[in-house]
């Protein structure tokens, strides 16, 4: 089975450069088209939602330089288009499987950690994406640097 539309969620660090090169790999024979979303969450939400300030520069501080990094992997990745990209507010599990829908998706693709133990329980983003999925869904296992 082929993908005809791959959806990328980076997380914008030098960690996402395997995620998009695997995902650039799968979609050359076909010439399936890849789409990067990248999803800056509300300020608020790391605060548990009770913010006693109003953090309304600060959030645009953090979007205006997620734009800044989006627009560098456009630099260094020139077969992805900027128009088929994405930079949105929310809650990256709820806004990758609507944008994948939206979209026509077939197939997201995410980073994982392998992480094991209580960072398993908790959960992750690419564990998150995956649950509920509108499509299939690639976990690209990111390998830890020595240190």
């Amino acid at each position: 089975m082929s993908y005809e539309h791959l959806l990328v969620a980076v997380d914008l660090t030098e960690e996402c450069d395997p995620v998009i090169k695997r995902a650039m790999k799968l979609a050359e024979p076909t010439g399936a088209k890849v789409s990067l979303v990248h999803i800056v969450e509300p300020m608020a939400m790391a605060f548990g939602g009770d913010v006693p300030m109003d953090l309304s520069q600060l959030q645009q501080q953090q979007f205006d330089q997620a734009k800044e990094r989006m627009e560098r992997l456009f630099n260094k990745y020139p077969d992805i288009k900027k128009g088929d990209s994405h930079l949105v507010y929310g809650q990256p599990r709820q806004e990758i499987h609507q944008l994948a829908k939206d979209q026509h998706c077939d197939l997201i693709v995410v980073g994982s950690h392998g992480r094991h133990g209580l960072a398993l329980l908790l959960g992750s983003t690419a564990n998150d994406v995956l649950h509920g999925a509108p499509c299939d869904v690639l976990a690209v296992r990111l390998l830890k640097k020595p240190e």
